[in-house]
């Protein structure tokens, strides 16, 4: 009873205060119309000849309003239409018998100015009608009349905003004194109310605005949009060309990662942290910096193609150059991935394979690759995805090879179409989603488990010397050749003009650093926000998502790794649909980078936040429970310093994420708030490659830096090592 009597008296609070605001706001414009209307007719010329002229300036003047002059009064001789739009004159001879255009024209004999009580349609717009007399030389006769018609979408906006913010502003009262009145745990309810505000608001709702766009023309259901784009061949060898793509890139980044993983996790071999420390280096360095460096070594006027080998007729761009530049930069995530499985596996089914006379062969065919196969195709799966919203690379590279995660910048940016471009972004999703179904669909059919009593801290060397040093070189020339890609970047800093003038100059950095400086600023401000935002969110998230069981968790979880699942131009997209209006109006601001950055770095924290929690006993926080700690306290006390390797992961990965992206923050940078990497681009794009260099290492220094920070403040424990033994 004192929850519906305290709901019921604060939406009579609710409605009462915004219906005070909201006629206030009608009897303003009104007044405002009026005044207007009054200034117009005022300004009326005194020889008929002039009308039309006159009406022509008026709309010229005043965009966004209608004009249609009269002369004289209905019911005087001399009557007659002057001119003006064509609709207004539709509207005059349809409606002047009206009651309401009556009483109009009685305000205007008494010469006062009176706007129709409805809002009509003229011209398929909802209008202000305004009937304002023009008085005579002396003042005190009407001697014609103007009938002003204006854009009443402003007020009917204003009204729908006031309506939502109202049933906003009811709806967090309702959940909130709810939650303090029926929950056990009111610091719990809030933080799922809260997260579920945040995930409704920056995931769901720009999401649906995007869709909703693309199945919307002139305010009525039509699918024109999707058969303009499924109607035309281009959009879908644009589709094609992704899909390609992104197997080969896929099939070419797991085979390496799966060499760089099986090297450092299964062999002897030497040098591992180095190796692990190249092998990683593409993943948090900025999207732009290894094509440049192909560029630069490869391109038309590349060192190697045309001034060590002077070929003619090759050409780095297309589906080749950009299946080699996304392998080299997406192996990392295969290699991480496979990793953690490999490392894993516990190694007493493969010694009990050896003991029983098989060889190393057959035991990594029979046992090793089938508990390694669900880490493979997730590998598989995620380079799949990651090349598919690809957009830096392409952006550079692709030449006249198309990709649907470029066709869609080019739709937004430089035709204007929203909604193509909304569409083709959703169209990305198909072979993703696809992709993924497919994945589970197998892996649920078969079983990986390995059930054990105490696992192995040893782990069996499977590779044969032959074999390993097979691997070891094939391992050591990738690594070579990432280091020489990212020498060239370095080197690129001290040239005049790469592939013109290779005279050795430190005028890029001066250059660079002064015109990118606002850029590197904004960028480090930006991603230094969001940082620890992401990390509380991810880890409270985790908590939830672990600890507790509520209503709608499932929904939460999925909510929260949506982002990780589509297309950034897809979320920069959405966000600009979403977020170019009230009651969010961000577009422009500092903050919608700030929230896109925390959004779509959200999951990969959850996720970490999630496996660790797994690790750790339930038990010890229910003993701080039992000692009287609330869950405030039990977060910040016992869960917090537990999950502390999580919680710096989380950040780090946001930090460095932020100050890389690309997809999603071309389209929602300012002049104020500007990007590094999209600064980056433009210097490469105007065959400025001494600046994009100099910008370039800057930003690879700084991450670096980050990167090494997370190293030194996470250690593995001794006590989880394991060591590779031969046999």
């Amino acid at each position: 009873m004192l929850f519906v009597m305290a709901c019921l008296i604060f939406l009579a609070a609710d409605l009462w205060m915004f219906s005070t605001v909201r006629n206030s706001f009608d009897k303003t414009m009104v007044q405002n119309i009026k005044t207007l209307a009054v200034a117009i007719a005022h300004s009326a010329p005194e020889d008929p000849g002039d009308i039309e002229g006159w009406v022509s300036g008026l709309a010229d003047t005043y965009k966004g309003y209608s004009f249609y002059y009269m002369l004289g009064l209905p019911w005087e001789d001399g009557f007659r239409e002057a001119g003006g739009d064509e609709e207004l004159k539709k509207y005059w001879s349809e409606k002047q018998d009206a009651p309401d255009m009556l009483e109009a024209l009685d305000s205007v004999s008494y010469l006062e100015s009176y706007i129709l009580k409805d809002k009509p349609r003229i011209g398929g717009l909802a209008r202000n009608v305004v009937l304002a007399p023009v008085p005579n030389e002396a003042g005190d006769t009407a001697v014609g009349f103007v009938i002003i018609a204006s854009d009443a979408s402003r007020t009917s906006s204003f009204a729908r905003l006031l309506n939502a913010l109202m049933l906003i502003a009811f709806a967090i009262f309702s959940l909130g004194f709810g939650v303090a009145t029926f929950s056990r745990d009111p610091i719990t309810g809030y933080a799922i109310l809260v997260l579920f505000a945040i995930v409704v608001a920056f995931v769901a709702f720009p999401l649906f605005e995007a869709v909703r766009l693309t199945l919307m023309r002139e305010g009525k259901f039509s699918l024109s949009v999707w058969k303009a784009i499924l109607g035309n061949t281009q959009y879908l060898k644009a589709l094609w060309g992704s899909v390609q793509l992104g197997m080969h890139t896929a099939t070419f980044s797991t085979f390496i990662g799966f060499v760089f993983a099986f090297a450092v996790a299964r062999t002897s071999m030497k040098g591992k942290k180095i190796v692990t420390a190249l092998a990683t280096m593409p993943v948090i360095s900025p999207p732009f910096s290894l094509t440049l460096s192909i560029i630069l070594l490869f391109g038309n006027n590349g060192l190697i193609t045309k001034r060590l080998l002077n070929l003619q007729n090759f050409t780095i761009y297309g589906l080749g150059g950009l299946t080699a530049v996304q392998t080299i930069s997406m192996f990392p995530i295969a290699f991480l991935t496979l990793q953690g499985v490999l490392h894993a596996i516990d190694s007493t089914l493969e010694d009990a394979s050896m003991d029983l006379n098989a060889s190393r062969w057959q035991t990594f065919a029979r046992v090793t690759l089938p508990l390694a196969l669900p880490g493979i195709f997730s590998s598989w799966l995620l380079v799949f995805t990651n090349s598919l919203a690809d957009f830096a690379n392409p952006l550079l590279l692709s030449g006249s090879y198309r990709v649907l995660s470029v066709e869609s910048y080019i739709e937004v940016t430089g035709m204007n179409r929203l909604a193509n471009g909304a569409a083709l972004s959703i169209l990305l999703l198909l072979p993703t989603l696809t992709a993924f179904f497919v994945q589970r669909s197998w892996v649920s059919k078969k079983s990986f488990v390995v059930v054990t009593g105490k696992p192995s801290t040893r782990l069996s060397d499977l590779a044969n010397p032959a074999t390993r040093r097979i691997i070891e070189g094939f391992v050591v020339l990738t690594s070579i050749f990432i280091v020489a890609l990212y020498g060239t970047i370095v080197a690129g800093c001290f040239v005049k003009n790469w592939g013109f003038d290779y005279t050795f100059t430190l005028a890029n950095f001066s250059e660079a650093l002064t015109r990118g400086k606002a850029a590197l600023l904004s960028t480090i401000t930006l991603a230094g926000i969001a940082t620890p935002i992401a990390g509380i969110l991810a880890m409270v998230a985790a908590v939830l998502v672990v600890r507790k069981n509520f209503p709608g968790k499932r929904i939460l979880e999925g909510l929260i790794m949506t982002p990780f699942a589509i297309p950034g131009t897809l979320v920069g997209i959405s966000y600009i649909l979403a977020f170019n209006k009230p009651p969010l109006l961000l577009v422009g601001t500092g903050a919608i980078l700030v929230i896109n950055y925390v959004i779509r770095e959200l999951p990969v924290g959850l996720e970490g936040g999630v496996a660790t929690l797994r690790q750790i006993d339930p038990s010890i926080e229910e003993a701080a429970a039992d000692l009287g700690a609330d869950q405030a306290t039990i977060f910040r006390t016992v869960i917090l310093p537990l999950i502390r390797p999580a919680f710096i992961s989380s950040m780090s990965y946001t930090f460095v994420r932020s100050m890389t992206a690309v997809s999603a923050i071309i389209f929602l940078i300012s002049a104020r708030w500007y990007h590094i990497t999209i600064q980056i681009y433009n210097f490469s794009e105007n065959i400025r490659f001494g600046l994009a260099s100099v910008l370039s290492t800057t930003l690879i220094f700084i991450v670096l830096l980050v990167f090494g920070l997370m190293r030194i403040l996470i250690r593995q424990s001794e006590h989880l090592e394991k060591t590779v033994s031969t046999r």
